[in-house]
């Protein structure tokens, strides 16, 4: 099983649709007893949370957004947890809008030495 996502911050590998995470999105992951969260935000993303549970190499969660143009969005995603070569990890995701319609795949990975400043924050 690839290591704890921990404390590790995540970036997506390229931009989704208008009004979805992208590029500038970032995501802080906490993991601790099998239960998986994270805050997020960057691009169309004002603010974002996701909560699930880890099994194996497996993250089931929900997620939420308040999106730049007052909307909100919330939806279920399972993501598979891989190893790359240089040691960061990266989520292989399956995603499905849960309060609009739509669904797809996409990739975000371990953000190498991203500044504390670059994280996510309050």
């Amino acid at each position: 099983m690839p290591r704890s996502l921990d404390g590790l911050v995540f970036v997506p590998v390229a931009d989704q649709a208008p009004g979805q995470v992208g590029r500038q999105t970032r995501f802080a992951y906490h993991e601790r007893d099998g239960a998986v969260w994270a805050d997020y935000r960057g691009g169309d993303v004002v603010r974002g949370h996701l909560v699930g549970t880890r099994t194996d190499d497996t993250v089931d969660f929900r997620y939420v957004q308040l999106r730049l143009d007052g909307t909100t969005a919330s939806g279920h995603c399972v993501s598979r947890v891989v190893e790359l070569p240089d040691g960061r990890l990266r989520l292989e995701e399956t995603w499905s809008w849960e309060s609009q319609e739509g669904s797809g795949t996409s990739t975000v990975e371990q953000a190498a030495d991203l500044p504390w400043t670059d994280r996510v924050r309050e």
